[in-house]
Protein backbone atom coordinates (compact mmCIF):
# COMPACT_ATOMS: atom_id res chain seq x y z
CA UNK A 1 0.00 0.00 0.00
CA UNK A 2 2.72 2.52 0.91
CA UNK A 3 4.23 2.27 -2.59
CA UNK A 4 0.99 3.69 -4.00
CA UNK A 5 0.72 6.58 -1.54
CA UNK A 6 1.72 10.10 -2.67
CA UNK A 7 3.34 10.60 0.74
CA UNK A 8 7.10 11.05 0.87
CA UNK A 9 7.75 11.28 -2.88
CA UNK A 10 7.62 13.91 -5.62
CA UNK A 11 4.14 14.37 -7.02
CA UNK A 12 3.37 16.68 -9.95
CA UNK A 13 1.27 19.68 -8.98
CA UNK A 14 -2.28 19.10 -10.24
CA UNK A 15 -3.25 21.44 -13.07
CA UNK A 16 -6.89 20.39 -13.40
CA UNK A 17 -9.66 19.09 -11.17
CA UNK A 18 -9.00 15.42 -10.51
CA UNK A 19 -10.98 13.36 -7.96
CA UNK A 20 -8.72 10.38 -8.69
CA UNK A 21 -6.07 12.10 -6.55
CA UNK A 22 -7.98 11.07 -3.41
CA UNK A 23 -6.41 8.01 -1.78
CA UNK A 24 -8.78 6.08 0.54
CA UNK A 25 -7.33 3.72 3.15
CA UNK A 26 -9.43 0.98 4.73
CA UNK A 27 -9.98 1.75 8.40
CA UNK A 28 -10.08 -1.98 9.10
CA UNK A 29 -6.33 -2.20 8.47
CA UNK A 30 -5.47 -0.06 11.50
CA UNK A 31 -8.35 -1.26 13.65
CA UNK A 32 -7.33 -4.89 13.40
CA UNK A 33 -4.07 -4.05 15.20
CA UNK A 34 -5.93 -2.78 18.27
CA UNK A 35 -8.61 -5.45 18.41
CA UNK A 36 -11.43 -3.45 16.82
CA UNK A 37 -13.85 -4.66 14.19
CA UNK A 38 -15.86 -2.50 11.79
CA UNK A 39 -18.80 -4.84 12.43
CA UNK A 40 -19.08 -3.85 16.11
CA UNK A 41 -17.41 -0.53 16.77
CA UNK A 42 -17.44 0.51 20.47
CA UNK A 43 -17.69 4.21 19.61
CA UNK A 44 -19.34 6.87 17.52
CA UNK A 45 -17.34 9.72 16.07
CA UNK A 46 -16.11 11.85 13.21
CA UNK A 47 -12.88 13.07 11.66
CA UNK A 48 -13.18 16.83 11.24
CA UNK A 49 -10.75 18.35 8.76
CA UNK A 50 -10.03 22.07 8.50
CA UNK A 51 -8.88 23.25 5.06
CA UNK A 52 -7.10 26.61 5.03
CA UNK A 53 -6.00 26.78 1.38
CA UNK A 54 -8.91 26.32 -1.00
CA UNK A 55 -9.24 28.24 -4.28
CA UNK A 56 -10.93 27.97 -7.67
CA UNK A 57 -11.92 30.25 -10.58
CA UNK A 58 -15.36 31.74 -10.98
CA UNK A 59 -17.23 31.62 -14.29
CA UNK A 60 -15.28 34.61 -15.61
CA UNK A 61 -11.89 33.33 -14.51
CA UNK A 62 -11.47 35.41 -11.35
CA UNK A 63 -9.89 33.46 -8.46
CA UNK A 64 -12.05 32.67 -5.43
CA UNK A 65 -10.57 31.88 -2.00
CA UNK A 66 -12.16 29.97 0.86
CA UNK A 67 -11.63 27.85 3.93
CA UNK A 68 -13.68 24.75 4.64
CA UNK A 69 -14.64 22.24 7.30
CA UNK A 70 -14.89 18.61 6.14
CA UNK A 71 -16.53 16.07 8.44
CA UNK A 72 -15.99 12.36 7.75
CA UNK A 73 -18.00 9.86 9.84
CA UNK A 74 -15.96 7.35 11.84
CA UNK A 75 -18.19 4.52 10.62
CA UNK A 76 -17.10 5.11 7.02
CA UNK A 77 -15.14 2.13 5.68
CA UNK A 78 -12.27 4.37 4.54
CA UNK A 79 -10.28 7.30 5.83
CA UNK A 80 -8.77 9.73 3.32
CA UNK A 81 -4.98 10.05 3.34
CA UNK A 82 -3.96 13.65 4.09
CA UNK A 83 -1.52 14.42 1.29
CA UNK A 84 -3.93 13.05 -1.28
CA UNK A 85 -6.61 15.33 0.18
CA UNK A 86 -4.26 18.31 -0.13
CA UNK A 87 -3.46 17.48 -3.77
CA UNK A 88 -7.15 16.96 -4.54
CA UNK A 89 -8.14 20.34 -3.09
CA UNK A 90 -5.29 22.00 -5.01
CA UNK A 91 -6.67 20.51 -8.23
CA UNK A 92 -9.50 23.08 -8.04
CA UNK A 93 -7.07 26.00 -8.43
CA UNK A 94 -7.35 26.30 -12.23
CA UNK A 95 -10.89 24.98 -12.62
CA UNK A 96 -13.90 27.22 -13.31
CA UNK A 97 -17.22 27.00 -11.47
CA UNK A 98 -20.33 29.09 -11.89
CA UNK A 99 -21.05 29.19 -8.15
CA UNK A 100 -19.46 28.54 -4.78
CA UNK A 101 -22.18 26.00 -4.07
CA UNK A 102 -21.13 23.98 -7.11
CA UNK A 103 -17.65 23.66 -5.59
CA UNK A 104 -19.00 22.67 -2.18
CA UNK A 105 -21.32 19.99 -3.56
CA UNK A 106 -18.56 18.59 -5.81
CA UNK A 107 -16.13 18.28 -2.88
CA UNK A 108 -18.84 16.63 -0.75
CA UNK A 109 -19.66 14.14 -3.52
CA UNK A 110 -16.02 13.22 -4.16
CA UNK A 111 -15.10 12.82 -0.49
CA UNK A 112 -18.25 10.79 0.16
CA UNK A 113 -17.32 8.45 -2.67
CA UNK A 114 -13.76 8.06 -1.36
CA UNK A 115 -14.81 7.53 2.27
CA UNK A 116 -17.74 5.28 1.43
CA UNK A 117 -20.19 7.33 3.54
CA UNK A 118 -21.72 10.83 3.42
CA UNK A 119 -19.18 13.57 4.16
CA UNK A 120 -20.32 17.00 5.35
CA UNK A 121 -18.65 20.01 3.70
CA UNK A 122 -19.17 23.59 4.86
CA UNK A 123 -17.25 26.72 3.96
CA UNK A 124 -15.56 28.46 6.89
CA UNK A 125 -13.77 27.33 10.04
CA UNK A 126 -14.87 27.00 13.67
CA UNK A 127 -13.53 29.58 16.15
CA UNK A 128 -10.29 29.25 18.08
CA UNK A 129 -11.03 28.38 21.68
CA UNK A 130 -8.91 27.41 24.65
CA UNK A 131 -9.54 24.20 26.53
CA UNK A 132 -11.48 24.41 29.80
CA UNK A 133 -10.34 20.91 30.77
CA UNK A 134 -7.97 20.08 33.62
CA UNK A 135 -4.42 20.06 32.27
CA UNK A 136 -2.21 17.03 32.83
CA UNK A 137 0.92 18.79 31.65
CA UNK A 138 2.00 20.65 34.80
CA UNK A 139 2.61 17.46 36.78
CA UNK A 140 6.11 17.12 38.20
CA UNK A 141 7.12 13.63 37.15
CA UNK A 142 9.82 11.61 35.41
CA UNK A 143 9.11 10.19 31.95
CA UNK A 144 11.35 7.75 30.08
CA UNK A 145 8.97 5.78 27.84
CA UNK A 146 8.45 7.17 24.33
CA UNK A 147 7.02 4.19 22.53
CA UNK A 148 5.42 2.05 21.45
CA UNK A 149 2.17 3.15 23.18
CA UNK A 150 2.22 1.51 26.58
CA UNK A 151 -1.18 0.95 28.19
CA UNK A 152 0.56 -0.50 31.25
CA UNK A 153 0.93 3.09 32.44
CA UNK A 154 -2.85 3.42 32.74
CA UNK A 155 -4.57 2.82 36.06
CA UNK A 156 -7.95 3.68 37.57
CA UNK A 157 -9.38 3.59 41.09
CA UNK A 158 -12.72 1.71 41.02
CA UNK A 159 -13.58 2.92 44.53
CA UNK A 160 -13.81 6.55 43.37
CA UNK A 161 -16.18 7.39 40.51
CA UNK A 162 -15.75 10.83 38.94
CA UNK A 163 -16.90 12.84 35.96
CA UNK A 164 -14.15 15.06 34.56
CA UNK A 165 -12.35 16.23 31.44
CA UNK A 166 -8.57 16.00 31.26
CA UNK A 167 -6.36 17.57 28.62
CA UNK A 168 -2.78 17.37 27.37
CA UNK A 169 -0.95 19.33 24.71
CA UNK A 170 1.95 16.86 24.74
CA UNK A 171 0.59 14.23 22.37
CA UNK A 172 3.00 13.53 19.52
CA UNK A 173 3.09 10.68 17.06
CA UNK A 174 4.68 10.22 13.65
CA UNK A 175 3.43 9.73 10.11
CA UNK A 176 3.70 5.99 9.37
CA UNK A 177 5.15 6.65 5.90
CA UNK A 178 7.32 9.80 6.07
CA UNK A 179 8.18 9.73 9.77
CA UNK A 180 7.26 13.42 10.09
CA UNK A 181 5.95 14.45 13.53
CA UNK A 182 2.26 14.99 14.21
CA UNK A 183 1.47 17.25 17.19
CA UNK A 184 -1.87 17.46 18.99
CA UNK A 185 -3.85 18.45 22.03
CA UNK A 186 -6.05 15.65 23.31
CA UNK A 187 -9.13 16.06 25.53
CA UNK A 188 -10.42 13.04 27.46
CA UNK A 189 -13.86 13.35 29.04
CA UNK A 190 -15.20 10.43 31.06
CA UNK A 191 -17.47 9.25 33.84
CA UNK A 192 -16.18 6.27 35.75
CA UNK A 193 -13.31 5.06 37.96
CA UNK A 194 -10.88 7.91 38.57
CA UNK A 195 -7.92 7.77 36.22
CA UNK A 196 -4.42 8.06 37.62
CA UNK A 197 -3.26 11.35 36.06
CA UNK A 198 0.46 10.64 36.19
CA UNK A 199 -0.05 7.30 34.49
CA UNK A 200 -2.34 8.84 31.88
CA UNK A 201 0.27 11.46 30.96
CA UNK A 202 3.01 8.84 30.74
CA UNK A 203 0.74 6.79 28.49
CA UNK A 204 0.12 9.73 26.15
CA UNK A 205 3.84 10.53 25.99
CA UNK A 206 4.52 6.89 25.04
CA UNK A 207 3.05 7.71 21.60
CA UNK A 208 6.01 10.05 20.97
CA UNK A 209 8.03 7.70 18.76
CA UNK A 210 5.02 5.75 17.48
CA UNK A 211 4.09 5.74 13.77
CA UNK A 212 0.33 5.66 13.12
CA UNK A 213 -2.28 7.75 11.35
CA UNK A 214 -4.05 10.40 13.45
CA UNK A 215 -7.40 8.64 13.39
CA UNK A 216 -5.86 5.34 14.51
CA UNK A 217 -4.03 6.99 17.43
CA UNK A 218 -7.29 8.36 18.80
CA UNK A 219 -9.01 5.00 18.40
CA UNK A 220 -6.12 3.32 20.19
CA UNK A 221 -6.40 5.76 23.11
CA UNK A 222 -10.15 5.16 23.29
CA UNK A 223 -9.78 1.38 23.19
CA UNK A 224 -7.00 1.28 25.81
CA UNK A 225 -8.94 3.50 28.23
CA UNK A 226 -12.09 1.41 27.85
CA UNK A 227 -10.17 -1.81 28.40
CA UNK A 228 -8.19 -0.66 31.45
CA UNK A 229 -10.57 1.76 33.20
CA UNK A 230 -13.99 0.58 31.95
CA UNK A 231 -15.65 4.00 32.27
CA UNK A 232 -19.41 4.27 31.87
CA UNK A 233 -18.89 7.13 29.38
CA UNK A 234 -15.84 8.19 27.42
CA UNK A 235 -14.95 10.82 24.83
CA UNK A 236 -11.52 11.28 23.22
CA UNK A 237 -10.85 14.20 20.88
CA UNK A 238 -7.46 15.17 19.42
CA UNK A 239 -6.83 18.45 17.61
CA UNK A 240 -3.73 18.09 15.46
CA UNK A 241 -1.68 21.04 14.26
CA UNK A 242 -1.73 22.10 10.64
CA UNK A 243 0.39 20.56 7.91
CA UNK A 244 0.10 21.38 4.20
CA UNK A 245 -2.87 23.67 4.74
CA UNK A 246 -4.88 21.01 6.60
CA UNK A 247 -5.44 19.93 10.15
CA UNK A 248 -7.47 16.97 11.41
CA UNK A 249 -9.52 16.54 14.58
CA UNK A 250 -10.60 12.93 15.22
CA UNK A 251 -13.27 12.38 17.88
CA UNK A 252 -14.40 9.02 19.29
CA UNK A 253 -16.93 8.54 22.10
CA UNK A 254 -19.42 6.18 23.66
CA UNK A 255 -22.89 6.57 22.16
CA UNK A 256 -24.23 8.67 25.07
CA UNK A 257 -21.96 11.61 24.17
CA UNK A 258 -23.19 14.36 21.89
CA UNK A 259 -20.73 15.53 19.28
CA UNK A 260 -18.69 18.35 20.88
CA UNK A 261 -19.04 21.84 19.51
CA UNK A 262 -16.43 22.30 16.81
CA UNK A 263 -13.55 24.60 17.68
CA UNK A 264 -9.86 24.96 16.95
CA UNK A 265 -6.95 24.81 19.35
CA UNK A 266 -4.67 27.83 19.86
CA UNK A 267 -1.96 26.03 17.88
CA UNK A 268 -4.18 25.38 14.87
Amino acid sequence: MTQELPLGRHVDYPRHYDPALLFPIARALGRSHIGLSDRALPFVGVDRWHAYELSWLDGRGKPRMATATLTVPAHSPHLVESKSLKLYLNSYNASRYDSDEAVRTQIAADLSAAAGAPVEVAFGLPPVQGSAALSLDEQDLTVDDYGPPNAAHLAADPTVVVEETLSSGLLKSNCPVTGQPDWARVDIAYRGPRLDRAGLLRYLVSFRDHAEFHEQCVERIFADLMRVAAPQSLSVEARYTRRGGLDINPWRATADFLRPLAHRDERQ
